[in-house]
């Protein structure tokens, strides 16, 4: 029961967490671009993508690390 209990509350507050954090990329985006420098934004808008590019590369191999894991072995005979 205490177990379920802590589970319940890890995702709750990953959830809350998650919500209030959302909109920072965008906002930081937009006040980049609306100082004029180019470069500067490129660079935060190229940080922004490799960031959430790791979580899916991330997924992705453990992925398939389980699938060759699980995969039948063919038979030798």
């Amino acid at each position: 029961m205490d177990k379920i209990r802590h589970s319940v509350y890890f995702v709750l507050l990953f959830f809350l967490v998650s919500i209030s954090s959302s909109s920072q990329c965008s906002m930081c985006r937009a006040s980049l671009e609306s100082e004029g420098n180019v470069t500067k934004a490129e660079a935060v808008n190229d940080g922004i993508v490799y960031l959430m590019v790791i979580p899916y590369v991330l997924v992705g191999v453990v992925g398939f690390l389980i699938y060759r894991m699980f995969r039948k072995k063919p038979n030798v005979s």
